[in-house]
Protein backbone atom coordinates (compact mmCIF):
# COMPACT_ATOMS: atom_id res chain seq x y z
CA UNK A 1 0.00 0.00 0.00
CA UNK A 2 1.42 3.62 -0.98
CA UNK A 3 1.43 5.81 1.70
CA UNK A 4 0.01 9.44 1.52
CA UNK A 5 0.83 12.42 2.81
CA UNK A 6 -1.53 15.00 3.79
CA UNK A 7 -0.36 18.37 3.83
CA UNK A 8 -3.03 20.60 6.04
CA UNK A 9 -1.92 23.22 7.07
CA UNK A 10 -3.18 25.63 10.30
CA UNK A 11 -1.50 28.71 11.22
CA UNK A 12 -3.16 30.99 14.05
CA UNK A 13 -1.57 34.87 14.20
CA UNK A 14 -2.07 36.70 17.45
CA UNK A 15 -1.34 40.70 17.64
CA UNK A 16 -1.99 42.18 20.72
CA UNK A 17 -1.72 46.21 20.95
CA UNK A 18 -1.84 47.84 24.40
CA UNK A 19 -1.60 51.51 24.68
CA UNK A 20 1.06 52.54 27.39
CA UNK A 21 0.05 56.42 27.59
CA UNK A 22 2.30 57.34 30.23
CA UNK A 23 5.71 58.02 28.57
CA UNK A 24 4.30 61.53 27.57
CA UNK A 25 4.06 62.08 31.98
CA UNK A 26 7.39 60.59 33.20
CA UNK A 27 9.10 62.67 30.28
CA UNK A 28 7.92 65.80 31.83
CA UNK A 29 8.47 64.29 35.98
CA UNK A 30 11.78 63.01 34.87
CA UNK A 31 12.22 66.67 33.07
CA UNK A 32 10.99 68.54 36.42
CA UNK A 33 13.86 67.02 38.38
CA UNK A 34 16.32 67.41 36.16
CA UNK A 35 15.90 71.43 36.20
CA UNK A 36 15.39 70.96 40.41
CA UNK A 37 18.54 69.17 40.86
CA UNK A 38 20.55 71.75 38.31
CA UNK A 39 18.94 74.70 39.86
CA UNK A 40 20.23 73.32 43.53
CA UNK A 41 23.58 72.49 41.92
CA UNK A 42 23.77 75.98 40.83
CA UNK A 43 23.18 77.21 44.68
CA UNK A 44 25.42 74.46 46.40
CA UNK A 45 28.45 75.81 44.41
CA UNK A 46 27.79 79.33 44.14
CA UNK A 47 27.51 79.27 47.94
CA UNK A 48 30.82 77.79 48.73
CA UNK A 49 32.48 80.34 46.15
CA UNK A 50 31.55 83.42 48.69
CA UNK A 51 29.45 85.99 46.56
CA UNK A 52 30.72 89.57 47.57
CA UNK A 53 28.05 92.42 46.87
CA UNK A 54 31.22 94.87 46.88
CA UNK A 55 32.54 95.49 43.54
CA UNK A 56 34.17 99.35 41.65
CA UNK A 57 33.66 99.98 38.24
CA UNK A 58 36.43 102.43 36.71
CA UNK A 59 36.40 103.52 33.14
CA UNK A 60 39.53 104.82 32.63
CA UNK A 61 40.66 107.10 29.27
CA UNK A 62 37.14 109.12 28.84
CA UNK A 63 38.02 112.38 30.02
CA UNK A 64 37.43 114.12 27.25
CA UNK A 65 34.24 112.53 26.32
CA UNK A 66 32.70 112.87 29.57
CA UNK A 67 33.13 116.59 30.17
CA UNK A 68 29.94 117.57 27.64
CA UNK A 69 28.53 114.49 27.86
CA UNK A 70 25.62 116.27 30.53
CA UNK A 71 25.22 118.74 27.51
CA UNK A 72 24.44 115.79 25.36
CA UNK A 73 22.01 113.95 27.18
CA UNK A 74 19.73 116.86 27.61
CA UNK A 75 19.84 117.74 24.17
CA UNK A 76 22.04 121.34 24.60
CA UNK A 77 24.74 120.45 22.75
CA UNK A 78 23.63 120.53 19.02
Amino acid sequence: MAHMDRTDSNHTTTTTTTNAGGGAGMGIIVGALVVVVAILAYFVFVGEQGVSDDFTISVEGAGAAIENAADAVSGEGN
